[in-house]
């Protein structure tokens, strides 16, 4: 309608006034031009990076830096505050960062060598549980020279350490106002990233707007970000076809992206982005178990169990089978749980079974979390007690909590067999294998493997080229099949749900499958 009354304006007052008196947008047009607002159901949980190693990345990417980042299309960390940054050795133990020249924290602050080795000095001395200290544990001490060069000493040679200073929990924060020995806890941020945390509503929003003084690698393609937090993904799908938002960028379910791909008349004006995501599903076999503590039951499971038929099923083509521990994409990807078992095969799976002595079907709970990985997750867990049962070598029974009672039992050792997803810190094999192994790792549930912990992860570390780590991670997952303490299950797809008006999508989404906000922009009319 505006365009075809400014053709009818020119029509009778000749092109010059069409120029002068119909201009594309009005001041109020341009204004909301500049401004993006995008919905999620990934809400995050603490606004202190020093506490952060989950969703809470999503936010704090977007208003921090760090000395390394991911630009898209990137999979090797490369400056953002820094300079530049290298190994000053040749064994990967000492790694130095020049800081960029002049930089400044939103309130004014320098952002100096000082600033550094007090955001990062914090985390180790907070030491909160569950959070990303766990990141850090090859970081032996932090020295500074002067305002910009900052050298991290480690305890054993790590090259991975450039991957670990770029994700979101190794922002950068002002000593003025994060203590160095507890959280900031005011509800508040200041940072020295792409935008400004302008306002936070807990559950509601986050206002972010440009940051005048930011100096780093970002080009923003719009002016400012809201971004919406849901706890229901249906409702946030509503608001995305109503126009009350104009992206989503995590939370879709797989019956939403189905519907989104069918281009029905409520759904015509939007457009999906597809990605491959590095994000996994797995069971976990607590080995102290009387029944899941058996080599032959495992390998029974992992003879049974029917990816593809799960992936079909439940998540109707938004994921795929996985088989292995390091999924598609990553260097050292493997199919050895395929290679090792083949198709399901219930024949085979009961002799292992009866090679044990185990004749008759075999009692197991399985349990998951309600509320950590979407409402798929109760349907994948009946879909493989369905396969279990049905095989008659197993009687399943299903038990669930919701994410913060679910992790205290498996912490305590409780639960025989349960369901876990990985997010990537980074994007290197390594961070696939070495969270779970070890007397210490993610999961609480000790998984000691010598060959893996003092030989592969050690040697694999000591390579700058990860490209050139592929036969240490090979041999690592041999070891896992052989012993079937993790069984992977499936690796999901990522999605950009938004109005056709909205561009960028396809660059949002970083390694680390955290949304970088500066590349949305609203494309423009004509």
């Amino acid at each position: 309608m505006f365009y075809r009354t400014c053709l009818q304006a020119a029509a009778a007052l000749a092109s010059i006034s069409l120029l002068a008196g119909c201009s594309l947008f009005s001041n109020e047009d341009a204004e909301r031009e500049q401004k993006i607002s995008v919905g999620t159901t990934s809400e995050p949980t603490t606004l202190d990076p020093a506490a952060a190693w989950d969703g809470s990345w999503e936010l704090l990417r977007n208003v921090f830096q760090t000395l390394l980042s991911f630009p898209a299309g990137s999979t090797v960390p490369q400056p953002d505050a820094a300079k530049t940054c290298r190994f000053v050795d040749t064994s990967n133990k000492v790694f130095e960062c020049e800081l960029r020249a002049g930089l400044t924290f939103s309130n004014g602050d320098k952002l100096d060598a000082a600033a550094v080795k007090h955001s990062i000095d914090r985390i180790q001395k907070i030491d909160v549980q569950g959070g990303p200290n766990g990141l850090l544990g090859s970081l032996d001490k932090i020295e500074t020279t002067g305002d910009r060069i900052v050298k991290f000493s480690l305890k054993t040679p790590d090259a991975t350490f450039p991957f670990i200073l770029a994700t979101p929990a190794m922002s950068l924060v002002p000593p003025a106002e994060y203590p160095a020995d507890q959280l900031r806890e005011d509800g508040k941020l200041t940072g020295s990233g792409p935008y400004l945390l302008d306002s936070y509503e807990k559950g509601k929003k986050s206002e972010l707007i440009k940051n005048s003084k930011y100096d780093g690698f970002a080009k923003r393609k719009n002016e400012a970000v809201t971004i919406r937090y849901f706890g229901d993904s249906d409702v946030m799908v509503k608001a995305l076809k109503k126009k009350e938002i104009d992206a989503i960028y995590r939370g879709l379910t797989a019956q939403e992206v189905v519907e989104l791909q069918k281009k029905k008349p409520e759904t015509e004006h939007l457009q999906l982005v597809e990605t491959v995501g590095a994000d996994i599903r797995y069971l976990v076999f607590n080995s102290k178990d009387p029944m899941a503590g058996k080599l032959a039951v495992r390998r029974a499971i992992a003879q049974v169990v029917d990816r593809g038929a799960l992936v079909g099923r439940v998540y109707q083509g938004t994921a795929e089978p996985l088989y292995s521990m390091v999924p598609k994409g990553i260097v050292g990807h493997t199919t050895e749980f395929f290679d090792r078992y083949g198709e399901p095969d219930v024949d085979k799976a009961r002799k292992i079974l009866k090679g044990a002595g185990i004749t008759q079907p075999v009692p197991l709970t399985f349990w998951f979390t309600t509320d950590r990985y979407g409402s798929g997750t109760a349907l994948e867990f009946a879909e493989l007690k369905r396969q279990l049962d049905a095989s008659g070598l197993f009687k399943v029974t299903l038990q669930s909590r919701p994410e913060k009672e679910f992790q205290k039992g498996y912490k305590a050792g409780q639960y025989p067999v349960f369901g876990r997803g990985w997010f990537p810190d980074f994007p290197d094999p390594d961070n696939f294998i070495a969270p779970f192994v070890g007397s210490k790792n993610v999961l609480n549930t000790p998984y000691e493997n010598s060959e893996i912990t003092d030989q592969l992860l050690p040697a694999s570390r000591r390579e700058s080229d990860r490209s050139a780590v592929t036969e240490q991670f090979e041999r690592a997952q041999e070891i896992l099949v052989d012993e079937v303490r993790l069984l992977p299950l499936w690796q999901g797809k990522l999605y950009v749900a938004s109005s056709e008006e909205i561009g960028g999508g396809e660059l949002a989404l970083d390694p680390q499958t955290v949304m970088q906000m500066w590349e949305l922009y609203r494309k423009a009319s004509w």
